[in-house]
């Protein structure tokens, strides 16, 4: 007769969340670092970075002067030059705030090599423009041969030009901010006049076809019908997507009074009237001619300002959301002011808007690579940006073991900051978790120690985590600990939590093989047993972490125990 399978596990899991980081949770706000040691460095007058999305993971940086850097991560060479805009012939104005503002690749630059630029002339007039890359995955590109696709004459002033490009993944379009033409107060109207291209978010169809080579077409859904896709922006200098939701998120550089941010879905964005010159960020424009201006619920108002002055900056620099898989920011914009180096941290669900201190100050731009990851342009270089939860409690130590009571807890901290207390959670399948008592924090800055007990019948596995409380009611969660069923005396597989690419395995008795399996039952590694007296080394690396089932098999016999493999 054939004994019945014995399933037993002992694991740690590793809490995770949306971000894909231990121990993190939404109320936790990320703590954003920008490295000080560059990725590239030796640029003139970095504007912007961005990427082709052709999967060559190049990162271009467009330099205020007319040319653009190319440079392949992990290659110890510095940028090359991609593109000279100013050879054989000047192009590009840099006066005042002219320049080259941006460079954006078409959706299917990989087949087309077409680049897009958005630069002043001499003249002082914004254009638009393309180049064609005849081989688009060369690191330069050989064609001097530039394409006009628009021009907006600009007013006097060498300031307010905008302006940043961007295709939308969705609809494949080009988007472009311009600012206002300068000067106080918009007094040409340039912002909330319909027929004007300035002070807007534009929107065209710049794909080429073969009776229409080197111009665009304007969108039918347009709502003014021209190339106008929102207004009232006074100097949206640099603006976003997110690349998850679609969302638009515009830093638009106030006057004297605030600076703002504001968020709009795709959709939504479409006709908005942020509001300049009758209104600065939340407030009507304090110095500006308000005749003809509607009530705030005309407009659309910011997600996020804050005054302009010397604490907290007078420059506004539009950001990301950051959608990458390295760092615990997952879902946040993160921006900054330019002369006071402040970042904003704003999360998109809009849960949180706050702002942090940094003497990183003048930041042109923030640019994701392929895989999301995001990067500070500033100073002649280019910087990495990371972020780390600071959390209220540092925890040294967390076990747990079966005693009369039922279950006794025991850990300890090594520092304690504005911290509130511990919630203690079980749970019986290590997924769903129910509360089992509270204790106190001793908020020791030098940590303390603590013991629970859980006086519980259950004879059953039981998991257990921490929850961690901060004074201001933010919290973050341990790891999981495991405590066996009364009477687990016969694992056979220790430890049974793997983090090795290890598997030992005591077999004993009788058993003639052993097998790894997945939970769907697949049998992934097999193995006979030549010796029971000997316990097996078996190599698992370079499986996935998750449950994992160990099988033994011998002649009238099966037993099993679930494993988790960790790494």
């Amino acid at each position: 007769m054939k004994k019945l399978a014995v399933l037993k596990i002992a694991m740690v899991v590793a809490v995770q969340f949306c971000i894909g980081l231990p121990g993190f949770v939404a109320a936790q706000i990320p703590k954003i670092n920008i490295d000080t040691i560059p990725v590239i460095s030796g640029l003139t007058f970095p504007m912007q970075l961005t990427h082709a999305g052709d999967a060559s993971r190049r990162l271009f940086i467009a330099e205020r002067r007319g040319v653009i850097k190319v440079f392949r991560p992990g290659q110890p060479d510095a940028p090359g030059v991609y593109l000279n805009m100013n050879a054989p012939d000047s192009t590009v104005s840099s006066v005042g705030e002219g320049g080259l503002l941006s460079i954006a690749f078409h959706p299917e630059f990989a087949s087309n090599g077409l680049l897009f630029v958005y630069y002043t002339d001499l003249a002082g007039d914004l254009v638009l423009a393309r180049y064609t890359a005849s081989d688009p995955a060369a690191d330069a590109i050989t064609s001097v041969v530039r394409q006009q696709i628009l021009k907006i004459p600009h007013p006097v002033n060498k300031n307010h030009n905008g302006g940043e490009l961007h295709f939308n993944k969705e609809d494949g379009l080009l988007y472009l901010s311009t600012g206002d033409g300068g000067g106080a107060n918009d007094v040409p109207g340039n912002a909330q006049n319909n027929e004007s291209l300035l002070g807007k978010i534009l929107r065209i169809d710049v794909t080429p076809t073969d009776s229409q080579n080197n111009t665009y077409t304007i969108p039918d859904s347009n709502p003014y019908g021209n190339e106008v896709f929102a207004k009232g922006l006074r100097n949206p200098f640099r603006w976003s997507f997110d690349s998850e939701t679609n969302d638009l998120w515009i830093g638009d550089v106030g006057q004297g009074a605030q600076e703002e941010i504001n968020q709009l879905s795709k959709n939504a964005a479409l006709g908005a009237n942020f509001g300049w010159r009758c209104f600065e960020g939340d407030s009507p424009s304090p110095t500006a001619d308000l005749t003809g201006c509607d009530e705030a619920s005309a407009y659309t108002m910011p997600v996020y300002t804050y005054q302009t002055g010397i604490l907290r900056g007078q420059s506004v620099v539009g950001g990301v959301v950051y959608r990458g898989k390295k760092w615990p920011m997952q879902g946040y914009y993160i921006g900054a002011d330019y002369f006071s180096g402040d970042i904003h941290k704003i999360a998109a669900d809009g849960s949180v808007k706050e702002y942090q201190t940094s003497r990183f100050t003048g930041i042109t731009d923030f640019g994701e690579d392929e895989d999301g990851e995001i990067y500070a342009v500033s100073n002649g270089a280019v910087y990495s940006i990371s972020a780390e939860i600071i959390l209220p409690v540092r925890l040294a130590s967390f076990s747990g073991e079966r005693s009369v009571e039922g279950v006794k807890l025991s850990w300890e901290t090594a520092s304690e900051e504005n911290f509130q207390g511990f919630d203690i959670e079980f749970s019986t399948d290590a997924k769903t978790f129910e509360k089992a008592g509270n204790v106190a924090g001793a908020n020791t800055q030098s940590g303390s120690r603590y013991t629970f007990s859980h006086n519980t019948a259950a004879k059953s596995d039981l998991y257990y985590r921490l929850k961690m409380i901060d004074t201001d009611q933010t919290f973050s969660y341990s790891r999981i600990i495991p405590v066996q069923a009364a009477g687990n005396d016969d694992l056979f597989v220790l430890p049974s939590l793997i983090d090795n690419g290890i598997l030992n395995v005591n077999a004993g008795g009788s058993f003639r093989s052993v097998e790894l399996v997945s939970t769907s039952g697949q049998v992934l590694i097999k193995r006979e047993i030549v010796s029971s007296a000997v316990p097996l080394r078996i190599s698992i690396a370079g499986m996935a972490p998750g449950i994992y089932v160990v099988r033994l098999a011998g002649q009238d016999s099966v037993v099993q125990q679930k494993v988790l493999v960790l790494k």
